[in-house]
């Protein structure tokens, strides 16, 4: 018996037997060929290939909220230790969600939503009140925290959701 679609799943099935219909490049290699990766957010007003002008096969685009460099370390190292990249572009963005809010804030919106505490007294959305600190933050923990490769480069970006250009902030 098959299971019912959502709306959601049944876009993507459709999207992607249109996608698969002209698909190929099947026998890119697995590395990335520019040697680079990028750290990202998440939100979904940032298309991250046509932004950054990354290529299909180019680069590793690893996403998450704040594009917060801690939450993508195990994914960096893949990146860099088994897949060879080099370079890291960590890019952040103005209106960001994870301006919004604080620890507190954060904690008390997920429990209240679940109705019990999943969310801890410790538990840290890694939120941040000052965009270029926080990039700089995170660019000088992923110099100083041992795991980049050795002569690596970290470079850290503001995208600018106002007009889609990116700024360099270190």
């Amino acid at each position: 018996m098959r299971k019912m679609l959502t709306e959601n799943q049944g876009h993507l099935v459709a999207s992607n037997k249109e996608y698969a219909k002209h698909f190929t490049s099947g026998h890119l290699p697995i590395p990335p060929a520019k040697k680079y990766l990028v750290v990202t957010c998440m939100d979904a007003r940032i298309p991250p290939m046509a932004a950054y002008g990354i290529e299909l096969g180019d680069a590793h685009v690893i996403r998450n909220a704040g594009g917060n460099a801690r939450d993508a370390y195990r994914s960096i190292l893949i990146s860099q230790h088994m897949l060879g990249t080099t370079e890291i572009l960590l890019i952040k963005h103005t209106q960001c969600g994870m301006l919004t809010f604080t620890n507190e804030q954060g904690r008390k919106i997920v429990n209240g939503h679940q109705g019990h505490e999943v969310c801890g007294p410790d538990f840290d959305f890694q939120p941040f009140s000052d965009l270029e600190a926080s990039v700089r933050e995170d660019v000088k923990w992923l110099k100083e925290c041992g795991g980049v490769v050795k002569g690596g480069m970290v470079s850290g970006w503001v995208y600018q959701c106002e007009d889609g250009m990116v700024k360099q902030i270190c």
